[in-house]
């Protein structure tokens, strides 16, 4: 267990991460258990539709809970206070535009566990945050996406 992999985010992201398990174990877990028994009672399992269903949600609710405790127990809590504002490194607020002429965008750089494009949370792993991770304010960096190259300039830090 020592090799297992790290988890580097935010002390809110933890505490999220926290929360979603806190809930999966107390209420969702119950509430699939409760299925399975209801399932069970309709008969012949071999047929019964509503007991598959209740035994697969089971496995995705204990996959998960397998999955966020091992998140919770690797995790790196990025000091966003320490944080040099000067480059992009993890837990960094970068603002960027597209060149030549492309629309401002603003992420903070996370770790995988807390990513989340809609809210402006992108990972670490993802190609343009690998991309800007060590540049500068006003550096343009090329950025190989699975949609091909594409060359943006980095606004601000924060």
């Amino acid at each position: 267990m020592a090799n297992e992999k790290q988890f580097p985010m935010t002390a809110a992201g933890k505490q999220k991460l926290e929360e979603e398990l806190d809930y999966l174990k107390t209420v969702k877990r119950k509430e699939v258990v409760e299925r399975i028994k209801i399932a069970r009672s309709f008969g012949d399992l071999s047929e019964n539709s509503e007991y598959d269903s209740a035994k697969e949600d089971q496995a995705f609710v204990e996959g998960r809970i397998s999955t966020l405790e091992s998140m919770i127990r690797n995790a790196v809590i990025i000091n966003e206070d320490k944080l040099d504002k000067d480059t992009v490194r993890l837990g960094t607020t970068v603002t960027f535009v597209e060149v030549p002429d492309g629309d401002e965008e603003s992420y903070t750089i996370v770790g995988s566990a807390e990513a989340d494009p809609l809210e402006g949370r992108i990972s670490n792993d993802s190609p343009i945050a690998k991309s800007m991770i060590g540049r500068t304010v006003g550096e343009n960096v090329k950025v190989l996406t699975p949609g091909g190259e594409m060359e943006i300039k980095i606004v601000s830090i924060s």
